[in-house]
């Protein structure tokens, strides 16, 4: 069984000793993941845009990326993604470790729970209609603690908390949009985030992220253009930073869950059980 799961960016996939490619079929279509040694420990990984970035982040099959790690028993999951700075203070280059999201997507499945699918979640089968909570913690306390612990550990500098917005792309962000996101409370903005985290709560998984600024958002500091070629070239000079910050935090995650996320379906686990 694989304990821990990362979704991201080829870049991190190069780094796994002796990477093995599975794909693995869902009821939400097929995933492909490859499982490796991480520092010590086989880990699962999925590039979430394709082994070649040939995924655009409104067609990323976010539900069967999640279900196929289930599958292997995956109960943690680090994401990374690429973020715009929406708060001025986040420089380009900068770690964030969100502790919330605003979902802004509009075309994509953001729920397994269609009323008609049954799942496999670790042994236990699980279907109807089901509303998690994303409270009192949007993001895995435990998994979150152990990003900072590392990036202490390691001298990398992140900032410990903010607000994910999370647009459907491919396009960037307007200024006015922007705008409103900071009017918003949002910190950061990208592509990829949800419905992720939400999916990975439906199956009772924690889950956690690390965004890279990559970029100033649109009218932010004041530039004319963003180009996609900006946003490649900066995640780029930080993906060594990142991938041991990554490699640290899978060792300092405690083996046994204390934290709620394990517990986001037993309500509706009893109810079914009484």
């Amino acid at each position: 069984m694989v304990r821990v799961g990362i979704i991201g960016g080829s870049g991190i996939y190069r780094l796994l000793e002796n990477p093995d490619r599975r794909l693995i079929d869902t009821p939400f279509g097929s995933a492909s993941v490859f499982t490796g040694d991480f520092g010590g420990e086989e880990i699962a990984f999925i590039p979430r845009h394709g082994e070649h970035h040939e995924v655009p982040p409104f067609r990323v099959n976010y539900r069967a990326n999640l279900y196929a790690l289930n599958l292997l028993g995956v109960e943690r999951v680090i994401a990374t993604n690429a973020v715009g700075a929406i708060n001025p203070e986040l420089d380009p280059g900068t770690f964030v470790i969100p502790d919330d999201f605003i979902d802004l997507t509009k075309c994509r499945e953001g729920t397994f729970y269609d009323g008609k699918t049954v799942l496999n979640i670790r042994g236990r089968r699980v279907g109807g209609v089901i509303h998690v909570s994303m409270t009192p913690h949007t993001y895995c306390p435990e998994i979150r603690g152990a990003i900072r612990e590392s990036a202490e550990e390691l001298g990398v500098s992140v900032v410990d908390g903010g607000v994910y917005v999370c647009v459907e792309g491919n396009r960037f962000e307007t200024s006015a949009e922007i705008r409103a996101m900071r009017i918003l409370g949002g910190d950061v903005v990208g592509m990829t985030g949800c419905p992720e985290a939400a999916l990975a709560r439906e199956l009772a998984m924690c889950y956690a992220s690390i965004s890279v600024v990559t970029n100033y958002a649109a009218g932010v500091s004041g530039r004319v253009k963003l180009t996609h070629s900006e946003v490649l070239d900066t995640f780029s000079r930080r993906i060594r930073d990142l991938s041991e910050l990554l490699r640290e935090a899978v060792s300092r995650i405690p083996l046994v869950r204390s934290c709620p996320c394990k517990e986001a379906l037993d309500e509706f686990l009893d109810s079914e059980n009484q």
